[in-house]
């Protein structure tokens, strides 16, 4: 049927392609969104750092090509659900791994503070970063703060990491400068 269709017939279809992938995309989102705002949680004690150097490591095996340079602190523990912690760390990492692309010294930072009796984990690239003006709109779905060409994504993932964080009774917040990186911080209950 393709043999059929001029070019700009051709162009129209891959179109409808793309729209058709973006909108499976988004549903995939809505759904992910939906199973972790309403899953039982089962607490107990979680492992940030071997979470973290598992999906880094994962991340790693699917861009061979890509440079960059972890830094897990080691024995970051906390009290948690391990499946939803987990998506809230995939989606932290994936991020920082995305927005580093660009990047030949790409490095992803997971560390904690302490402060006012709270433990602070925290996440830090050096990748493109953003405008402080819009970190409110960060955590909204859909909401993307770079084109769909340069960063591809759906614009659930932060958001559904903020659920996770928001179900353990935490916070959190992002920091960030263009072109100098972002921070993502969580605290947990």
């Amino acid at each position: 049927m393709c043999e059929q269709l001029d070019d700009t017939g051709l162009e129209y279809l891959k179109r409808i392609q793309g729209g058709c992938q973006r909108m499976e995309q988004m549903i995939e989102g809505l759904l992910t969104l939906s199973r972790v705002s309403q899953s039982d949680m089962s607490l107990g004690m979680v492992s940030i750092s071997d979470i973290a150097r598992a999906i880094l490591d994962e991340l790693a095996e699917q861009e061979p090509t890509r440079k960059v340079e972890p830094e897990i602190e080691a024995e970051l523990v906390t009290q948690g659900d391990q499946r939803l912690l987990s998506v809230a760390l995939e989606n932290l990492l994936q991020n920082a791994w995305k927005f580093t692309a660009g990047r030949d010294d790409a490095r992803i930072h997971l560390y904690h503070e302490q402060k006012d009796g709270k433990t602070i984990f925290c996440i830090q690239d050096n990748g493109a970063g953003f405008d402080m003006r819009y970190a409110g709109d960060l955590f909204t779905p859909f909401t993307r703060l770079h084109q769909q060409a340069e960063f591809p994504g759906s614009g659930i993932g932060l958001a559904t990491a903020q659920r996770v964080i928001l179900r353990h009774g935490g916070r959190i917040w992002a920091e960030g400068e263009v072109n100098q990186g972002a921070r993502f911080c969580f605290t947990l209950s």
